[in-house]
């Protein structure tokens, strides 16, 4: 059996307010991506009453960032300074480098009924890459392979490879692997991961244990750990679980199945200078950003 990745912690997310006035769940960020390098944040933002999300991201700047974005149930509209735009619907993804810089705006929309469901996940740049051109990936949901493993075990693959398999988001600076997958009840698997690499779980609907052990575990709540000595690692939606190193996870249900996101990705092992929606290495490169952003000359690389 190849090592096995024990859960190193719990992150329960938190409400928390964004943009022009959005409501939504923080589930890790600042005071957090230390610990999962290569990824700075995960938002997820979930609701049936449009007053919470339609007021959305007005224009706003991004450096030295990857903002990855996954709608489940509604629609995002978006623009850019490069003169991008389109919408993102139910199961579609953008994979948005900002790189040397961007200003882009995006605006949810629920469905007829009033339901939004989505993720935003910000991923970091190595300095060597920070003032790379900016590039969109406007992902459809027809282009997102699905592969079914053993025991009925159903995996979307928007980034990776699984099974020979590759998602349609390729040749990304921190190799990463972003897995939408569902495990049915009474399963269990073990799934393999690069030694090295920052991998986490976040349970989206049901519930699952991620521990072969099931041992007791440390969470944490507004920045405070707690151990937890009852639930023996049975984990329900919006909880992230992040592993310890090794090669393989181990993962099973008992009544009910277990949808999750499963992340992984290089670190980057680099200094952090970040402030709002800028992240550089230096607190310099974060002081030139924002006085080229009030002069007008932020933007690099602009559409021809």
């Amino acid at each position: 059996m190849k090592n096995i990745r024990k859960i190193k912690k719990i992150f329960k997310s938190k409400s928390t307010l964004e943009g022009a006035g959005v409501r939504l769940k923080r589930v890790f960020g600042f005071h957090q991506a230390p610990g999962l390098d290569p990824f700075l944040l995960l938002d997820d933002f979930h609701s049936n009453h449009p007053d919470d999300y339609i007021k959305g991201f007005p224009w706003h700047p991004h450096r030295g960032i990857e903002t990855i974005t996954y709608v489940l149930q509604g629609e995002v509209e978006h623009g850019d300074s490069m003169g991008n735009k389109g919408i993102i619907s139910s199961g579609d993804v953008q994979w948005m480098t900002a790189g040397s810089g961007i200003i882009h705006q995006e605006m949810p929309k629920g469905q007829e009924d009033g339901t939004m469901r989505g993720f935003q996940l910000w991923a970091n740049l190595p300095a060597s890459h920070k003032m790379m051109d900016p590039r969109y990936r406007d992902v459809k949901s027809h282009q997102i392979p699905e592969v079914t493993l053993d025991q009925g075990v159903k995996v979307k693959i928007i980034c990776g490879e699984v099974k020979g398999v590759k998602g349609p988001v390729q040749d990304i600076v921190i190799d990463p692997e972003y897995l939408d997958i569902t495990i049915p009840s009474k399963s269990r698997i073990q799934y393999p991961v690069n030694r090295g690499h920052t991998v986490f779980a976040y349970v989206i609907e049901g519930k699952g244990y991620f521990d072969p052990g099931r041992d007791v575990y440390a969470y944490e709540v507004e920045g405070k750990n707690y151990f937890d000595f009852k639930r023996e690692c049975l984990m329900g939606s919006e909880n992230l679980i992040l592993f310890d190193d090794g090669e393989t996870l181990a993962i099973s249900t008992e009544e009910g199945s277990v949808r999750f996101l499963l992340i992984s990705g290089r670190p980057i092992g680099e200094p952090v200078a970040w402030y709002g929606p800028i992240v550089m290495n230096t607190q310099e490169e974060l002081r030139i950003a924002f006085e080229e952003y009030e002069k007008g000359t932020f933007i690099k690389n602009r559409k021809r």
